[in-house]
Parts: structure tokens; C-alpha cells; sequence
């Protein structure tokens, strides 16, 4: 399989000279004026962070990606999807707060915060899944596929499902309505929590199955032999009485997030940026962060996520593990060619090379790649 090419740059500066600047200047070299974004809708996927998280990326970086395809004559915006679990994204409202108590307004940025998947994270669309062995329709936020071009702005880390989390995670999960997310999580049915249900009957506004009827208690009831498992009951329910424990296995995650990630990119520009600093061990979506278990490395760029994430992984595991993170609670038992496998040593379950692997199967990219170093 042919290589993909992936644009690096350090944290380092010089006086006079921000990292901003090296970012854009990273960019550009990679190629995003490549792209055709004149007059164009420009979704910039990103993570606006978990309040109560400190590393999540910085709102700076994403005004430069912003203005610099402002600068080329395209109209962006910046966009996530709701959340399936209880925390302050997993609807509209608390999510656009969540995003400007974090740093993520039109001030700061210059451009407008649009949650893809709408109020209750039920606007949607089906998208298929080429190739999918997992999926073959993926449940996308709307204004993510009403978008003419995809720019994913990530920050890479550990992750305690998939081993880590990069371009790759941030556009399937990332861009998984709450019904799509549920797919992804969840192989199963929803079912009520009736001590929390208050009998509003929003939920039934969303199930296009009838599956959902209420007893003398007027209590929800979910029948399973009419229900699909959708999940957009869930997405309705302000209530969080309306749950899926059966979680999918972490093999089947990593695979789902890569098929959805598919969905998104195919048929139309794209163009990735991971942002490899303060690495935490788990995702961003957590209201915490642990200490970084290597120091910070630098920006990565180019089209193709796959070869872009694997590039990241392979500076991570090649860095020098810090002494005070969670590494020096754990036995380092995993090696790769060039020495420790940090992201293995931190989550023994997991197996990064499975995102990986299963992209290259279905051509959403390349592990292969050539690293070209921009100063």
C-alpha cells in the first residue's frame, strides 16, 4: 500500500514567532489550499471538552484553522454532536455552555459553535457505510453532512475503550448522533428506568415505531419486538430514565468508530490536524484529566486520518514516558519496534492496531506514511 504524507512541526518557538503561526504555516504546507472552499460550508469537527477537563484543546487553535479558511474564501463553523451519557454535552443547551465555559465562543474563535445533531441530539442523518462490516447506515449529526468539506482538529490521546484517541475517533464517534453513538456503544435495546421517568411522553414523538406505550403507573414501557434500538428515545428523554447497558466489546467499538468515520469523509474534501500536547490517558469526554504521560511532542497534519494517527502513535510510544503519570503504575509488558508501548501499557484491554488494521480495510486510509518535518 502506498504511503500518505503527514505534515510535523514541534512545540518549539522562537522569540517573535507563536506556535498560532506555526500551525498555520503547518497547514499550509500540508496542503489545505489545495481544497476548494470558496463559497463552501466547512465543518471544523472538533471536541469543545468536558467541563471540569484541562486538556482538552485550546480555543486558539481552532480560530487559526478558522481564519485560514476564512482566508480562502470558505464559510466554517465549528461542530460536535451531543453526548449519550449523563455529564453537561448531552444536549444543546448545556453543550453550548459547556463549549463557551471552555473557552469556545464566536469572540474567541471568530466563528459560530453549531451542535451537529441538534436540542436533544436526535436531528440526524443516515449515511451508508461502505464497506462496513459492522455498520451498514451510520446515524451522522445533520450539520456535520450538510457540510460541503470536513476539517477534523483533534487532540490526540489515550483512551481507555480504543487504546487512544485521534482523527480517526474524534469524526466516527465524534460525529455519531446520540442515536449513532448508541450504535456504537451499545449492541442491544433500550430500557426505562422507571423510578426516573415522570411520564412526559416526549419519547414518544421520536420513536417512528411505536414501540413505546405507558402503563396505569404512566410509566413508560418499551416493547422490544417493535423496537429497532435507534436510540433516539434516548437522545429525548431530559430525564435520563431511558438507558442501553449492553455495551458493545471494545474490538467492535474500535471497528464502528472507523466505519462511521468513513461515512463521514467519503465523497467529499477532508483534511486533518492532531494536536499531540498535555496527552491524557483517557478521552477528553471524562470531567477530570490525568497528568500527561509523555511530554508534548507537536502538530501533525494531512489528508488522510489513518496515516495521520498512526504517525502519532508511533511519537507517543517513541517518547519518554513521565515518571509521575499513570505509567509508573504500570508494568511496562508491551513493546513495539521502536521500544515501549505506552498506550498499551496504560489500557492492557485495549488494541490501538484495530482502528488501524480495520481502516485500511475498508479505504479509509493508510498506516503508511512519510513524515515530513516543517519548521
Amino acid at each position: 500500500m502506498n504511503s500518505a504524507k503527514v505534515y510535523f512541526t514541534n512545540m518549539r518557538t522562537k522569540m517573535g514567532e507563536s506556535l498560532l503561526v506555526k500551525l498555520d504555516r503547518l497547514i499550509v504546507k500540508a496542503g489545505i489550499k489545495e481544497i476548494d472552499f470558496k463559497q463552501k460550508y466547512v465543518a471544523i469537527k472538533i471536541h469543545f471538552g468536558e467541563p471540569g477537563n484541562l486538556a482538552f484543546l485550546r480555543s486558539n487553535f481552532a480560530k487559526v484553522v478558522a481564519d485560514r479558511i476564512k482566508t480562502l474564501g470558505g464559510m466554517p463553523f465549528l461542530t460536535d454532536c451531543n453526548t449519550l451519557y449523563v455529564g453537561r454535552r448531552n444536549n444543546a443547551l448545556v453543550h453550548m455552555d459547556a463549549a463557551f465555559e471552555n473557552g469556545y465562543t464566536p469572540f474567541s474563535t471568530g466563528v459560530q459553535n453549531i451542535i451537529a445533531d441538534g436540542l436533544r441530539g436526535t436531528d440526524d442523518v443516515d449515511v451508508p457505510v461502505k464497506g462496513g462490516k459492522f455498520c451498514k447506515v451510520a446515524h451522522i449529526g445533520r450539520a456535520i453532512m450538510d457540510a460541503d468539506i470536513v476539517i477534523s482538529l483533534n487532540h490526540f490521546k489515550g483512551h481507555e475503550l480504543t487504546g487512544f484517541g485521534g482523527a480517526i475517533k474524534n469524526l466516527g464517534m465524534g460525529s455519531g448522533s446520540r442515536a449513532g453513538k448508541m450504535a456504537m456503544h451499545n449492541d442491544g435495546k433500550p430500557e426505562v428506568d422507571k423510578a426516573a421517568c415522570v411520564g412526559c411522553r416526549i419519547c414518544t414523538r421520536f420513536c417512528n415505531q411505536g414501540a413505546i406505550s405507558f402503563g396505569a403507573d404512566k410509566k413508560a414501557v418499551i416493547d422490544h419486538k417493535k423496537c429497532v434500538g435507534c436510540g433516539r428515545c434516548i437522545g429525548a428523554c431530559s430525564k435520563d430514565a431511558i438507558s442501553n447497558n449492553a455495551s458493545s466489546g471494545n474490538d467492535a467499538l474500535s471497528g464502528k468508530i472507523v466505519e462511521y468515520a468513513r461515512a463521514v469523509v467519503d465523497g467529499r474534501p477532508n483534511f486533518h490536524i492532531n494536536i499531540v500536547n498535555q496527552v491524557s490517558p483517557y478521552c477528553d469526554c471524562h470531567n477530570e484529566s490525568d497528568a500527561p504521560i509523555v511530554p508534548d511532542i507537536g502538530i501533525f497534519a494531512g489528508f488522510d486520518p489513518v496515516a495521520l494517527d498512526k504517525a502519532c502513535i508511533d511519537a507517543v510510544n517513541a517518547a519518554p514516558g513521565i515518571a509521575t503519570s499513570i505509567l509508573s503504575d504500570r508494568e511496562h509488558t508491551h513493546k513495539v519496534p521502536n521500544g515501549e508501548d505506552h498506550l498499551t501499557d496504560i489500557h492492557p484491554t485495549t488494541d490501538w492496531r484495530l482502528q488501524i488494521a480495520h481502516a485500511e480495510k475498508i479505504g479509509l486510509g493508510t498506516g503508511n506514511y512519510e513524515l515530513i518535518t516543517v519548521k
